[in-house]
C-alpha cells in the first residue's frame, strides 16, 4: 500500500496501518493480519492499512517499507505489527524505529504483549532495556569486527585499500604517454588528448613513478 502524505491545510484524521514484514513466504500472513484487526477492534484504533513486505529483517529499516511508512506517518497516527520480531531482527533498529516514531508523535503498538510507546512506566522501562540491549548488540559487533581483522592480519591477508596505484583509464596508454613525454609534449596537451584532467593526469604519473623528464626535442607542442 502506498500512503499519500496529508495535506497541512486538512483537517487531521488518524491514519491507522497495520505493518507486517515476513521472511519467508510460508509464514502465516493471515493470523497476523486478524491478531491486528482484533486489537485494532479493541484499541478502537479506527481502519487498518496494510503495508506488507517479504524481505529480511536484518536490511536496515530505513531502505524498506518500514520506513517509508514511518516518513509519511505524522502526529496521532498508529503503527501496529504483531510482534517486535517483524519490524527488524535486530534491537538496534527496533530502537531506532521506536524512537523516530516517538519523536513524530506516531503510535506504535505491538500486538504481543501489549505494548506501546505511550509512555507508561512499563512502555519506558522496555525501552530502557532495549537502549542496554543495543549498546551490548553495537559493543559486540565492533568486538566482532576488531576480532575478524586481527585474524585476517595473522593468516597474512591484506586488510583494506591494496597500496600502490589503482586501476586508472590511463594505464593502458602508459607507453603511448611516456613516448610524449620523453618527445616534449605538455602535460595539458595529453590529458586533452586522453580524456582526463591536467591535475588526474599529474596524480597518475606521480602514482605511477613516470618519469616527465624530456628525452628529445618537442614534436608536439600542441
Amino acid at each position: 500500500m502506498k500512503l499519500t502524505k496529508r495535506s497541512s491545510k486538512s483537517p487531521h484524521q488518524r491514519v491507522t496501518v497495520g505493518y507486517i514484514r515476513i521472511s519467508t513466504l510460508d509464514q502465516d500472513l493471515e493470523k497476523n493480519r486478524a491478531d491486528i484487526l482484533a486489537f485494532a477492534n479493541r484499541k478502537r484504533l479506527g481502519n487498518v492499512d496494510w503495508v506488507e513486505e517479504t524481505v529480511s529483517g536484518t536490511k536496515d529499516w530505513r531502505q524498506r517499507e518500514i520506513g517509508n511508512v514511518v516518513n509519511r506517518l505524522g502526529e496521532g497516527d498508529v503503527i501496529i505489527t504483531p510482534e517486535f520480531s517483524r519490524l527488524a531482527r535486530s534491537t538496534i533498529q527496533i530502537l531506532e524505529i521506536v524512537k523516530k516514531c516517538t519523536e513524530k508523535g506516531i503510535e506504535v503498538h505491538v500486538v504481543k504483549g501489549d505494548w506501546s510507546n505511550d509512555g507508561e512506566l512499563s512502555s519506558e522501562v522496555l525501552l530502557l532495556a532495549f537502549s542496554m540491549v543495543a549498546q551490548i548488540e553495537r559493543s559486540l559487533i565492533s568486538l566482532r569486527t576488531k576480532e575478524g581483522l586481527r585474524a585476517a592480519r595473522e593468516k597474512g591477508r591484506q586488510i583494506g585499500r591494496p597500496r600502490g596505484p589503482g586501476k586508472s583509464k590511463l594505464d593502458p596508454y602508459r607507453p603511448e604517454i611516456e613516448a610524449l613525454l620523453k618527445n616534449g609534449s605538455k602535460q595539458s596537451y595529453i590529458a586533452r588528448r586522453y580524456g582526463t584532467s591536467p591535475g588526474n593526469l599529474i596524480n597518475w604519473l606521480q602514482k605511477n613513478q613516470i618519469d616527465t623528464t624530456p628525452h628529445y626535442p618537442s614534436a608536439v607542442s600542441t
